[in-house]
């Protein structure tokens, strides 16, 4: 191997060079039994984070003009709360924030049935701590959505 396949390799990331080495991963989904495009299929990032940004754009909004009284701090704090309400309160009824309804994704158990309302309250919590929705798994999950035992699909 000559250098310029080593560097490739280390810019691409491990799963690039096991792939290189022979290793098949399959497609994002494929272990969960969904299909590889196309309704059903895992939500792409690009649109989750999309969804994340207009949920917390209308939470902001909500949490300055109703509830912080003017004060941009206050607001931030107050729209953490207003983001873990909504998402509560509508993935646990209609499976989707407004943000993933308007760019095309559900929240589904991994059977492809709806989240129990326990679920969903420890899917937004860990969600609220951000952490866990930056570990992901080689299907594309979070570390919220694989311990809720979810799967964001597309519409």
């Amino acid at each position: 191997m000559d250098n310029r396949q080593a560097i490739g390799s280390w810019l691409s990331g491990p799963r690039a060079a096991a792939e290189d080495m022979g290793a098949d991963f399959g497609y994002r989904g494929q272990r969960l039994g969904l299909p590889e495009q196309g309704p059903g299929a895992i939500a792409p990032l690009g649109r989750r984070f999309g969804a994340l940004f207009i949920d917390w754009a209308l939470c902001m909004l909500i949490a300055y003009s109703l509830l912080a009284k003017g004060s941009q701090q206050a607001a931030g704090n107050w729209a953490l709360l207003v983001f873990l309400v909504l998402s509560v309160l509508t993935v646990g009824t209609v499976g989707c924030t407004p943000g993933k309804r308007i760019l095309r994704i559900r929240v589904l158990a991994e059977d492809g049935g709806r989240l129990g309302i326990g679920r969903v309250l420890a899917r937004s919590v860990l969600l609220c701590l951000a952490i866990p929705a930056l570990v992901w798994d080689r299907d594309g999950r979070g570390l919220h959505d694989r311990l809720a035992k979810a799967v964001q699909v597309r519409i």
